[in-house]
């Protein structure tokens, strides 16, 4: 133990020799700026699940009924049966980059494509039964996702998400 600490001070030892200054060293005064950081860009306020209801989601989707809504902080999910059946979920990201949300459907085989809802950029992101929406305000994103699993789509999932992310632009405070 006593060897171990006489090495672990001999290096330290060393280390700190070689931080040392000389005669001619000078010192920079501080700098007075301090790091820029760009202004947050805040979104609307989207109201719990987007401002829509359980009955709009269900109309929308045309499958169900719904065994389970779960609602929180950040969004909601509208489950027909277990985990893996067919679905539908809100989420609201504040201060987040959309492009990260794309680019992630993107990576996993879903392809977006740009949309606007209401002069609102977004993309929509599609494969099979799966359909993902996002919208971009400011520096906020709302993101709508529906799939119908190994079911037999009721409508196309796209559909069903821009109808839903039309009602949550249109209900935006």
């Amino acid at each position: 133990m006593t060897r171990r600490f006489a090495m672990v001070a001999g290096a330290t030892a060393v280390l700190m020799a070689g931080c040392g200054g000389g005669e001619d060293d000078t010192v920079s005064p501080p700098q007075d700026k301090a790091p820029s950081t760009a202004a947050y860009e805040p979104g609307p306020f989207f109201g719990e699940c987007g401002s829509i209801t359980d009955a709009e989601v269900q109309a929308a989707f045309g499958a169900g009924p719904f065994a389970q809504v779960t609602r929180n902080s950040v969004g909601c999910q509208w489950e027909t049966v277990a985990i893996s059946g067919p679905s539908v979920s809100f989420s609201w990201y504040r201060g987040s980059p959309i492009g990260r949300e794309r680019a992630g459907s993107e990576l996993i085989g879903r392809p977006a494509k740009d949309i606007a809802i209401d002069g609102n950029p977004g993309f929509e992101a599609e494969q099979g039964p799966l359909c993902e929406i996002g919208v971009q305000f400011g520096d906020d994103f709302f993101h709508w996702s529906v799939t119908y699993s190994e079911q037999i789509p009721a409508r196309p999932p796209c559909d069903v998400g821009n109808e839903l992310a039309k009602l949550t632009v249109e209900r935006k405070q």
